[in-house]
């Protein structure tokens, strides 16, 4: 038979592994998803390129300098612009061949000149034929009229005249200049016709000597570009980068570029880094719920609501926080660390809070400065909150944030060159906000949750040991000898608790409503009944007595539900006698039977359970079965309460009460050890003090002074 329901605990196991696994795959999928999709309400990526119109003023969401490349090449390009065109030295070979132009130029003249068989008209028209230099029809004929003593010196004049003009440097942007200066430097002492002659000769012929170099103009910009100095730019947190309307230039889409705001075309690499950072967290959250075997995720519903948290923040703070300056600091991401810690445990609070703080700042502007101010907060916020056994605890919680987030803003924003003391104030007054909003938001997330997982919280608890409570002022009224047992066992078990590491106050509490059924019937219960009176059970057959007795677990599990008790405090009063037997009335039932035990059903006799299934529950029914054993066997020596202490555990052992509570040895010995200390110390005997007949003056004094009486 054990094989048998072996197996399908072993599938459930499977089922509740793959069940573990898929959600940490769906949450690393979602948490992915947060990172590369543009959700936030004001995204950090903009769809613009140069040319676009800006359909909002863009600010810088951070103090940033950086080297502008768009500017740093303008200016190359104006240092190049800048550099004269670079011309070669003045060429004599050009000179020499516009001379030998011009000396061909006038022998052709000369020819035309003395050519006996041409008409005047036919020379005009010959001269006009020169291809080098284009002559009017009125120089042409001023030639052919000249004299030969005329024409010898225009001749001369205008080979000196080209010479002279051609040993100066002609560039290509000065012909026009060189030409125009040909009048100039012709011989005064010429008559003003042959002169224009002179020139009208000449001036075709001036070309440019000095010819341009693209070569050393290209070595000469280029070495001035060299020269320019990078050109930084500089903005601050909130500085306009762009405004509404204006033109998106290349120099503003440089700077929405450096500040991330501009979405890429290319995202490979965006989705790689993204993707590789989930799947190493992934790793780690797997890895450790491998290697760290924790209670409290063993519900399938605690993992759920764990995930659906760790998902809201993170989306959340992806949504608002993104392409801000202040809001960061005043996200309250911390009341996901107090959350989960207060429900859960330190341990998960401080493991989620570091991977929900690096998702959240990650690849945003500061982000290392913002992951550091989310970790610390959350991790000092927790220390700080402790046990949250109080309001101020959280309040405490909430100042210690404000610190710690005020420090991590010195320490990453003062060492900034272009951070101002108001922006820093700002933070750091932001920081305190943030720590009172987590504190706040983490009342509230606390009360909900436990509604949802069915916990129960320090807050609650502490509020159910108020004794103006109304069921335990309804016990009181109706049970005062199952109230003040109750009380004897919650200090049984407490004890216990602590001394094992199980939860104190939770204990406590369980322990004093465990009997709160036995107010509905209170006379069948031996510590209601007054001393001398009959006891009613001797009266009824031991099956209905046996009725009465178990259904005071029955009658509690109502009342808690009507006075709305948390399921975890209803779980005490289920397991505090699991499923053990009435054995008083069971013992009368076999008396009755003959003590043939084949004749009585124990069935009839057993409470319905179930077995006890935390550590809690069980210290509760070894507290609640020990001091009963006490009360009635009245022990007086160390030794023998320990005795009874043992034998109680061990028939709970015996009966298999304590196999679900994942108790050990080393918890057996510390609770015998606990429980023999404190009933020793509860039921010390007591001197009985003698009467004293007083005197007449000692009335007066006792009247005075009245006599204190103290018990050892």
């Amino acid at each position: 038979m054990k094989g048998i329901t072996a197996i399908p605990k072993r599938f459930e196991r499977l089922n509740r592994l793959l069940i573990k696994r898929a959600l940490l795959i769906i949450c690393s999928l979602l948490s992915l998803g947060a990172l590369l999709f543009p959700i936030a309400i004001r995204p950090p990526y903009l769809s613009l390129k140069v040319g676009d119109v800006a359909t909002q003023d863009i600010l810088a969401p951070k103090t940033l300098t950086f080297v502008s490349e768009v500017l740093t090449r303008q200016a190359q390009d104006e240092a190049r612009n800048a550099v004269a065109p670079v011309y070669l030295p003045p060429d004599p070979s050009i000179a020499r061949r516009q001379i030998e132009k011009l000396q061909l130029a006038l022998n052709y003249i000369t020819t035309v000149r003395y050519d006996p068989y041409a008409t005047p008209d036919q020379k005009i028209e010959d001269l006009r034929a020169l291809s080098d230099i284009p002559l009017s029809e009125e120089t042409a004929r001023l030639l052919v009229d000249l004299n030969d003593s005329q024409w010898q010196t225009i001749q001369k004049e205008a080979l000196l005249t080209l010479e002279q003009v051609m040993r100066g440097t002609i560039r290509e942007d000065r012909v026009e200049e060189a030409r125009q200066s040909v009048p100039g430097m012709i011989s005064f002492t010429l008559p003003e016709e042959q002169a224009r002659i002179v020139a009208d000769l000449v001036t075709p012929l001036v070309q440019p000597n000095s010819l341009y170099s693209e070569t050393l103009t290209q070595k000469a910009r280029d070495e001035a570009a060299k020269k320019v100095e990078p050109v930084t730019r500089s903005y601050l947190a909130g500085e306009v980068i762009v405004r509404r309307g204006q033109l998106i230039t290349p120099a503003v889409m440089e700077a929405l570029e450096k500040f991330g705001l501009v979405e890429t075309e290319n995202r490979v690499r965006e989705i790689a880094a993204a993707t590789a950072l989930v799947l190493s967290l992934t790793v780690f959250i797997g890895l450790y719920f491998t290697r760290r075997h924790t209670h409290a995720l063993e519900s399938l519903k605690a993992l759920l609501l764990l995930a659906l948290t760790f998902l809201l923040f993170l989306y959340a703070a992806r949504i608002i926080v993104p392409n801000r300056v202040v809001v960061p600091y005043l996200f309250p991401l911390p009341a996901f660390a107090l959350t989960v810690a207060s429900l859960y445990n330190l341990e998960i609070g401080l493991i989620f809070s570091l991977v929900l703080s690096l998702l959240s700042a990650y690849n945003l502007p500061n982000a290392l400065g913002l992951f550091m101010f989310y970790l610390m907060t959350s991790i000092v916020g927790i220390l700080a909150l402790g046990k949250a056994r109080r309001v101020a605890n959280f309040f405490a919680a909430g100042i210690a944030i404000g610190l710690v987030g005020s420090a991590m803003v010195i320490a990453f924003r003062l060492p900034d060159p272009f951070a101002d003391w108001i922006g820093i104030a700002t933070l750091i007054g932001s920081s305190f906000i943030n720590g009172i909003a987590s504190a706040s938001l983490t009342l509230l997330l606390q009360f909900l949750f436990s509604q949802a997982l069915g916990v129960v919280t320090p807050l609650q608890l502490l509020d159910l040991l108020r004794p103006d409570h109304p069921l335990l002022q309804f016990v009181l009224r109706n049970a005062p000898g199952s109230y003040q047992h109750s009380l004897q066992v919650a200090n049984l078990a407490e004890q216990a608790a602590e001394a094992i590491g199980a939860d104190t106050l939770l204990t406590r509490v369980g322990a004093i409503y465990h009997d709160i059924g036995k107010a509905v019937n209170p006379a069948f219960f031996i510590e209601n009944q007054a001393i001398g009176t009959p006891n009613p059970h001797n009266e009824l057959d031991p099956y209905t007595s046996a009725d009465i007795i178990i259904r005071h677990v029955e009658d509690g599990v109502q009342l808690a539900r009507k006075y709305r008790l948390p399921p975890r405090i209803i779980d005490f009063i289920r397991e505090h006698h699991g499923t053990l037997i009435a054995r008083y009335q069971y013992a009368r039932a076999l008396e009755a039977a003959g003590n043939d035990p084949s004749k009585v059903n124990p069935d009839r006799f057993r409470y319905p359970g179930p077995p006890p299934q935390s550590r809690e529950t069980a210290l509760l029914m070894l507290a609640d079965m020990t001091e009963a054993r006490t009360r009635a066997e009245m022990p007086s020596e160390e030794e023998e309460f320990r005795a009874l202490v043992r034998k109680a555990i061990e028939y709970c052992q015996r009966e298999g009460q304590l196999d679900q509570t994942n108790l050990t040895l080393r918890d057996f010995y510390l609770i015998t050890e606990s429980f023999t200390k404190t009933l020793r110390n509860a039921y010390h005997p007591r001197i009985k003090y003698p009467e004293v007949q007083p005197t007449s003056s000692s009335r007066v004094e006792q009247a005075t002074h009245p006599i204190e009486t103290t018990s050892r």
